[in-house]
């Protein structure tokens, strides 16, 4: 019992400090890569949910707490979001218990967590192409708050991560995105940080509630998961973000397809049509977009 524990505690430390890597290099990917890796080392989806959440509500408090006292953070627009996504994320975490009336919880929050993978690698290359499209961005941005909508990313992303801890640094982030095509870069991340935070205790407590935590699994994946994510940061000027980010909606696309059932050869099929294909068509459409946008620019001149 005793070398399976410590088996069981190693796999989680090394695989949290990869994804702590990622996490810092990139400012995405948390729950997205965490709890798919943990279910693929053998760990219960309800325990892999539970654990990751407790453990990215301890890690993501350090950058918060940054940029808050920074002033990063939109606090008019954490507040909406706030609203919104900590009783969803309570609700979320909760409507676990209605799933044994479906049969077996851990097969459906697993199909549950294939499809938000899905939906998160789309949104994934939705930011790219934000990132692309999008002229330069100065000013605080976000200035003017849109309320309601505001309130319905908290409300969709907040049951999301309540029910499968992904979305909160993906799905939300693009939302805030594309609501708020102003806010810079830096208001974006920090914005997203403190919203995650009562967010993501609001999941975790849901989550202790209704399932507890393995501390076997906690432990190593908050040892592995804080330095990586320093380590990642201090690595991110160095390493190429869209090499990254294509990677990571590569791995995103694969896991939720596993995680849904499909067979392993079209599994890798797919993915094989991806690595081949997948720069080509991007370089296609970025060249694309960047001629478009050139040929406006010089047309506003004349």
């Amino acid at each position: 019992m005793g070398d399976l524990f410590t088996t069981a505690a190693l796999g989680v430390l090394v695989v949290s400090f990869g994804v702590g890597i990622v996490v810092g290099l990139t400012g995405m990917g948390g729950g997205a890569l965490m709890t798919p890796a943990l279910i693929f080392l053998g760990i219960p989806p309800t325990a892999a949910v539970a654990n990751d959440l407790v453990a990215s509500a301890v890690n993501r408090s350090v950058g918060a707490a940054v940029h808050w006292r920074s002033g990063a953070a939109n606090l008019r627009l954490v507040a909406w979001l706030v609203a919104g996504s900590v009783p969803a994320a309570l609700i979320g975490a909760f409507s676990l218990k209605f799933l044994d009336a479906l049969g077996d919880p851990e097969s459906w929050l697993k199909l549950a967590i294939g499809a938000t993978l899905l939906v998160a690698a789309a949104t994934y290359l939705v930011r790219m192409y934000l990132n692309v499209v999008q002229r330069p961005r100065g000013g605080q941005g976000g200035s003017v708050v849109r309320p309601v909508p505001t309130l319905l990313i908290g409300v969709v992303g907040g049951l999301l991560v309540g029910l499968t801890s992904v979305g909160s640094g993906s799905l939300m982030m693009v939302a805030l995105l594309l609501l708020y095509p102003a806010l810079t870069a830096r208001r974006l991340v920090g914005t997203d940080l403190v919203q995650a935070i009562p967010l993501m205790v609001a999941a975790a407590v849901g989550h202790v509630i209704v399932s507890g935590v393995d501390w076997a699994v906690l432990i190593p994946l908050i040892v592995g998961g804080t330095p990586g994510t320093y380590l990642g940061a201090k690595l991110a000027a160095r390493v190429p973000q869209g090499v990254i980010r294509r990677g990571i909606v590569l791995v995103l696309t694969l896991t939720g397809l596993t995680l849904l059932g499909v067979p392993p050869g079209w599994v890798g099929v797919i993915g094989a049509a991806l690595v081949i294909l997948g720069p080509v068509a991007w370089s296609i459409l970025r060249d694309q977009t960047v001629a478009r946008r050139h040929g406006t620019r010089s047309d506003d001149d004349t």
